[in-house]
């Protein structure tokens, strides 16, 4: 069986924390996020080709609350032209 790739890194950034830590961090990101502990269960299963996401807001406080460099905690890349490009080829 094939395991599903999650769309954000919240589960492997949370493994890296002792088990002590780990229990407290549960309780602590839904409070700084403003979210219910729920919400927090939803974002960590979101699989890569689900429809839903997480708020941008939300992504970036995760991102500080890991200490990850913006775009880090997701786990695809964009591709996309820049605007000047697509305004040329029209």
């Amino acid at each position: 069986m094939t395991e599903s790739k999650f769309k954000y890194r919240i589960n492997q950034l949370l493994n890296t924390l002792s088990v002590t830590d780990y229990r407290k961090a549960i309780r602590i990101i839904p409070k700084q996020l403003g979210v219910s502990e729920k919400n927090l269960a939803n974002y960590r299963n979101i699989k890569m080709d689900d429809k839903q996401d997480i708020p941008h807001e939300k992504v970036a406080m995760l991102e500080k609350l890991f200490n990850v460099h913006p775009g880090e905690l997701q786990n695809f890349v964009l591709v996309m032209n820049p605007i000047t490009e697509i305004i040329q080829l029209n």
